[in-house]
C-alpha cells in the first residue's frame, strides 16, 4: 500500500492510499479517480513531506498537531455552503437519478404531480429540458450515494 498526497484540477488537497503505484496511474488514466470535495476526475500527485518512521521505544521531537482534519470537514466557507446546501436538498427534494429529464418532463406537462427532485441528466437532456421552457439548474455538488 502506498499513500499520496493529492490535488485536484480545483486546488483541493487531500490524501488516498492506493495498491500500489501503478494501481494509482491506472485509475488516473481510466478517468475513475475522483477529488473528495468537488468529484472533478484532473487529479494528480501533489508534493510530499517524506514520512519517516522510528523505533517504537524512542519519542519523537516532532510537535504533535491537531490541525488535519478528515476529508469530510469543509476546510472553506464555500466548501461549508455547499455541504449545507447538499444536506438542504437531499433532506427535502426527491433524487429520481438517471430519470431526471423525464420526471422534470412529466411534471411539466401535468402527468404527475410537481415536487422537489433532483437527479442527473446528460448535457444534451438539460439542453431540450431548457428549450422546452423546463427550467433546470446544475447543482454545485456529487450525491452523497457517489461519494466515497
Amino acid at each position: 500500500m502506498i499513500k499520496y498526497a493529492l490535488d485536484c484540477e480545483n486546488k483541493h488537497k487531500f490524501e488516498s492510499w492506493f495498491q500500489s503505484a501503478e494501481a494509482f496511474d491506472k485509475l488516473v488514466r481510466s478517468g475513475l479517480l475522483c477529488c473528495s470535495v468537488c468529484g472533478v476526475n484532473k487529479v494528480s500527485k501533489a508534493i510530499m513531506t517524506p514520512n519517516i518512521g522510528i523505533k517504537n521505544n524512542s519519542k519523537s521531537n516532532l510537535p504533535k498537531t491537531n490541525n488535519e482534519l478528515p476529508l469530510s470537514t469543509p476546510s472553506t466557507k464555500t466548501e461549508k455552503a455547499i455541504k449545507q446546501f447538499r444536506k438542504h436538498i437531499e433532506k427535502n427534494s426527491e433524487n429520481v437519478g438517471p430519470n431526471f429529464a423525464s420526471e422534470a418532463r412529466k411534471m411539466h406537462i401535468g402527468d404527475v404531480p410537481e415536487r422537489s427532485i433532483y437527479g442527473e441528466s446528460t448535457i444534451k437532456e438539460a439542453k431540450e429540458l431548457i428549450d422546452d421552457g423546463i427550467s433546470v439548474v446544475p447543482l454545485p455538488f456529487i450525491p452523497s450515494k457517489k461519494t466515497n
